[in-house]
């Protein structure tokens, strides 16, 4: 954890057989095997805090905007029904009244005090002070930490529910809730009130997630929080059910050795969907996977999603998804998901969409829309570069994974409060990438196509400014150090490498080797590797890490030997 990060000395004694872990503001205490906590997850603790944050203010912001138009057009309304009321009395009784009248009399006749009275009540309404507060449903809490840390630092929480299947991770739960002051009312205390008791802020729930997320189906909360150990597959259709519209799904998924390789294509198919594949951008791939799977879900409740974060990190994914409901805007589901056809060797990719839209004018200015399935292949049985095997991949989600000005507000958050959060500079570095990252399929590394060319590799300076020259927009990816994201195609890059090889002739390419066969194709334009002007983006200078090195203890951890709970190896198990 950073030292920037204050951190209140504990007050209270530790027992015998327990270990005291502070994060930030939060104290939890840990017995051996007792539950699941991984120190290195303190990032992706951090990352949420300051995302639900963000998003429950932008969320308020909206609810108070339409408090506010509501309340002016109930205004608007009871002014105008109390003019034409008086309008009726003026016609029947020929007296004249006038509007700007509006004090009270003993004279003055029932039916227009009582409108005066109106006018007065609505016109001389305070103004009161509204703050719409989110409810937050962690389905896998294991120690309760993470709940303990959204109830004490994001501001807008009305409350938490934590819950867990083990005993001795509810049992642990129940400890560290009380501990940081979030448990319910005393007996005495609630007895005293009789009306209206205090569950706390955290709420402990002993239970299986989905089916606590299939009971909110009628009683949805703002935000579902899903951090399995591995896949969080069983637990997507309960979520999308649960979380209300505007709310956020947030998915942490530490099963990469399943979405980005190659090595179980029929586990990932029966989890996700869709199939993965096996290249330098497998770890985007698994991104996109996993909001396939969300979005096919959603589709069918007639709800759809907005990916507002997706990063990649470490061991996991990690992905904030706006949830909303519409039957019109799930349609357009088909028009962002796609499979891809993969080369075995120089790793190009051909984008095949599952299906498009066409617009026609109506009646009018209607226009209808009409959804299509989309003709293919959009390749041959072979790579177009270097005519290698085609494998595919997907279907995924093709659609943007980001929400720029998302993460910009989130971005903006991290950096007003860096004593708040023990990763700070990472998350300023990782999300400065994301911000700035083309929406655009998959990423390369100049190091990794420079290696199938059996070349010498061009600077990132080069590379970006050879495409900039050639018109294409160019960008990093948060996914991997070294990498650029391009609006151009596999066939640009291809030519860049090509016309870079001339200046940089190579020697001894073996005759079976697909080096020769790239080689064998010339380079459609002559690529110019002068400095571009917007080679170098406006926070590249700034001094920020944008790709940190491995933290200690990296890895997902082991799961913890306890009894309780059928998710978690019993110690009489063989």
């Amino acid at each position: 954890m950073s030292s920037s990060v204050k951190l209140t000395p504990p007050s209270f004694p530790v027992p015998d057989g327990f270990r005291l872990h502070t994060e930030n503001s939060a104290h939890i205490l840990i017995s051996e095997n007792e539950a699941f906590l991984n120190p290195v997850q303190e990032f992706n603790r951090d990352l949420s805090v300051a995302c639900i944050r963000t998003w429950s203010e932008e969320l308020n912001e909206l609810k108070q905007k339409r408090r506010a138009q509501a309340k002016e057009k109930r205004a608007l309304k009871a002014k105008g029904g109390s003019t034409r009321k008086r309008q009726r009395v003026n016609e029947s009784d020929a007296v004249a009244v006038e509007p700007e009248s509006l004090q009270t009399s003993e004279n003055t006749e029932p039916l227009q005090a009582g409108e005066a009275v109106v006018e007065v009540e609505i016109s001389t309404r305070s103004e009161e002070k509204f703050d719409y507060k989110i409810t937050i449903l962690e389905a896998l809490s294991a120690t309760g930490l993470r709940s303990i840390r959204y109830a004490k630092e994001i501001p807008l929480v009305k409350y938490v529910l934590a819950n867990d299947l083990s005993p001795t991770a509810v049992t642990a739960m129940k400890r560290n809730v009380e501990l940081n002051g979030f448990g319910p009312e005393k007996e005495e205390e609630e007895s005293a009130r009789k009306v209206n008791p205090n569950l706390g802020k955290v709420r402990v729930n002993e239970g299986d997630a989905c089916t606590l997320m299939y009971s909110h189906r009628t009683d949805r909360v703002d935000v579902v929080d899903l951090d399995p150990y591995g896949t969080a597959a069983p637990f997507i259709d309960a979520a999308v059910q649960a979380v209300k519209d505007e709310g956020l799904l947030c998915i942490t998924c530490t099963d990469l050795s399943i979405l980005a390789t190659n090595n179980y294509p029929e586990k990932c198919f029966s989890n996700y969907g869709g199939l993965p594949l096996k290249a330098e951008y497998s770890h985007e791939a698994a991104l996109r996977l996993v909001l396939h799977a969300v979005s096919t879900s959603a589709s069918r409740y007639g709800r759809y999603i907005e990916p507002l974060v997706s990063l990649s990190i470490d061991f996991y994914v990690r992905l904030f998804i706006r949830v909303n409901s519409s039957p019109f805007q799930v349609k357009k589901a088909l028009t962002k998901t796609s499979s891809y056809f993969v080369c075995t060797s120089c790793q190009s990719f051909y984008e095949q969409p599952l299906g498009r839209v066409i617009a026609k004018q109506g009646s009018g200015e209607t226009v209808n829309t009409i959804y299509k399935t989309q003709p293919g292949p959009t390749v041959g049985s072979k790579c177009l570069e270097c005519d290698s095997s085609l494998h595919i991949a997907g279907p995924m989600w093709s659609g943007p994974i980001h929400d720029t000005d998302f993460v910009s507000r989130v971005l903006q958050h991290t950096e007003a409060n860096k004593d708040h959060y023990g990763t700070a500079a990472r998350m300023q570095g990782m999300l400065t990438v994301a911000k700035e990252e083309l929406h655009t399929t998959f990423y390369f590394t100049p190091t990794k196509v420079a290696g199938f060319f059996h070349c010498q590799t061009p600077s990132l300076e080069e590379t970006t400014s050879a495409l900039l020259h050639a018109g294409q927009q160019v960008s990093r990816s948060h996914a991997s150090p070294g990498s650029l994201k391009t609006t151009g195609t596999c066939e640009d890059v291809m030519d860049v490498f090509r016309s870079w090889v001339k200046k940089h002739p190579i020697k001894n390419v073996s005759e079976t080797s697909p080096a020769l066969r790239l080689l064998a194709k010339e380079p459609r334009t002559e690529a110019n590797f002068s400095k571009h002007p917007k080679s170098v983006t406006s926070s590249s200078k700034f001094k920020i890490v944008r790709y940190p090195e491995t933290p200690a203890n990296w890895g997902p951890g082991s799961r913890p030997a306890t009894d309780g709970g059928n998710k978690r190896k019993r110690k009489h198990d063989n």
